[in-house]
């Protein structure tokens, strides 16, 4: 398994992005080859939103999780001075977090001053 920093590339602030906040969805450019699991546990590593839970004598971890969508976002072609280019193709994840959950740690502060 990768690193979390090596998944989750950079959190995206748009106006769109900050109004899905409000809803507990979180946007992020994440790795072309990570898959939804991977962002899952990166999102609960980095922004420690899970909680400890005690079944009895045993103790679980309870993600804040609720669901992972992915998109990749195609390169648009651009035209320059020497004809066209094409910008890099690249890979969008919203996270929908639990009722009661919230971003904290790295991923936290990276929305809070953003």
């Amino acid at each position: 398994m990768r690193d979390a920093t090596q998944i989750i590339i950079r959190p995206l602030l748009t106006e769109k992005s900050v109004e899905l906040q409000r809803l507990g969805k979180y946007t992020f450019e994440v790795a072309p080859d990570a898959t939804k699991i991977e962002i899952q546990k990166a999102v609960e590593t980095l922004g420690q939103c899970y909680r400890e839970v005690r079944d009895g004598a045993r103790t679980r971890r309870e993600t804040g999780v609720e669901k992972v969508n992915t998109l990749v976002i195609k390169g648009k072609l651009r035209r320059t001075r020497r004809g066209q280019a094409r910008t890099a193709t690249w890979k969008k994840a919203v996270v929908t977090l639990k009722e009661g959950f919230a971003l904290g740690g790295l991923l936290g502060q990276a929305f809070e001053t953003g």
